[in-house]
């Protein structure tokens, strides 16, 4: 499922951010955020028209803001608690999974595809799942950044994969000082 599709999310509600990378599209529904992409980033997706004005996802926009202001002026923010900004990602049972685990990732820090397939694995009670799988879904992350899936590096430590760009991914690692 495309990211922000879910009916039950609509109707959106979107503003533009001008990050050091470029611009960045974020978008909130009354039940929280659910989207943040860099402009041309890869897989993303059609928006349907922004809805009514709705205060909740406007407040929510206002928090993603903070915490990216936050994030850009170097102050390791943590992900965001739910009090302060909702996370509502849509997607299946297995990239709810994956998501759930790259927001575990510690700022500063990388993890694998391999690391995330096991970690994966385990939680769904299945005996392993292919790197790949987990590679699809990590890509396919619908809020870049606050769902930190820049964090996630190769076996060898090796930048593989970005939706956003490599250049935008080095460029974050460097930006957290992350140990690859």
């Amino acid at each position: 499922m495309a990211a922000c599709t879910n009916p039950a999310l609509l109707p959106l509600q979107y503003d533009e951010y001008e990050s050091p990378l470029g611009r960045l599209t974020l978008a909130a529904a009354a039940q929280g955020l659910c989207g943040v992409w860099f402009a041309g980033q890869k897989y993303f997706p059609a928006l349907p028209a922004p809805g009514v004005p709705d205060d909740r996802a406007a407040r929510h926009l206002l928090a993603a803001r903070a915490w990216l202001d936050r994030y850009f002026a170097g102050r390791c923010p943590p992900p965001p608690a739910l009090e302060e900004l909702p996370l509502v990602p849509q997607g299946s049972a297995f990239r709810q999974c994956v998501w759930r685990l790259l927001c575990q990732v510690p700022y500063g820090s990388t993890t694998t595809y391999g690391a995330l397939a096991a970690q994966a694995a385990a939680q769904l009670g299945r005996p392993r799942l292919s790197a790949q799988a987990v590679g699809g879904a990590v890509g396919h992350n619908p809020i870049s950044l606050l769902i930190p899936c820049h964090r996630v590096v190769g076996a060898d430590g090796s930048l593989t994969g970005y939706a956003g760009g490599l250049n935008r991914k080095a460029w974050l690692l460097d930006w957290e000082q992350a140990r690859r």
